[in-house]
């Protein structure tokens, strides 16, 4: 009987570490000046991390002003933009890198949409149905996906707040999931 009692009390308490481990941080560096988390610096810019840091983990995802972003260390160039999709809301920061006609682009895990980093632009291949032979091209959607200014400094990132008197595609999905962060992911 004691066996018993010992056996579920283990149980319970690998029950209660799981769920910890579940709910707890979900990314490496999470910043959030809404709640005081981020370093807000001279000009208004928000700190992200450490830019050694980031570039050893090529992207860090961060919250500011609520709003979560990944920033991107490619090819020796910082960029950061909404962290998700402005089609469906997919992950970009679990997305992959590829260079479309010389434009580094992310391209969303979930529906393969791709976005330039430098430009927040999505581009589709399309064709010319009056060309003789219609080859499919690289195209513009125009600026879709909210970027974010990056500012290094003294070896630190930093990012501008978002000018919200523009509004963008990404916006949409930014608000969404403005509280939800990595937990709202849809695995």
């Amino acid at each position: 009987m004691l066996d018993l009692i010992i056996l579920g009390l283990h149980f319970f308490i690998c029950f209660l570490i799981s769920i910890a481990i579940w709910c707890g941080p979900k990314d490496v560096d999470l910043h959030s000046s809404s709640t005081g988390g981020a370093e807000t610096e001279r000009d208004g810019l928000i700190f992200i991390g450490k830019e050694e840091d980031i570039k050893k983990s090529q992207r860090i995802t961060a919250k500011v002003d609520g709003r979560e972003i990944v920033v991107f260390y490619h090819e020796g160039k910082f960029h950061a933009l909404d962290s998700r999709c402005y089609h469906e809301g997919g992950p970009l920061c679990r997305g992959e890198i590829e260079d479309i006609d010389g434009q580094a682009c992310i391209v969303c895990p979930w529906h393969k949409f791709k976005i330039t980093l430098e430009t927040g632009e999505g581009l589709y291949e399309g064709i010319n149905p009056q060309e003789p032979t219609p080859t499919p091209k690289w195209q513009s959607k125009g600026v879709k996906q909210r970027i974010h200014k990056v500012t290094i400094d003294n070896g630190n990132v930093y990012v501008s707040p978002p000018d919200l008197s523009v509004s963008f595609d990404s916006d949409y999905f930014a608000e969404k999931y403005k509280n939800g962060g990595e937990l709202a992911m849809g695995k």
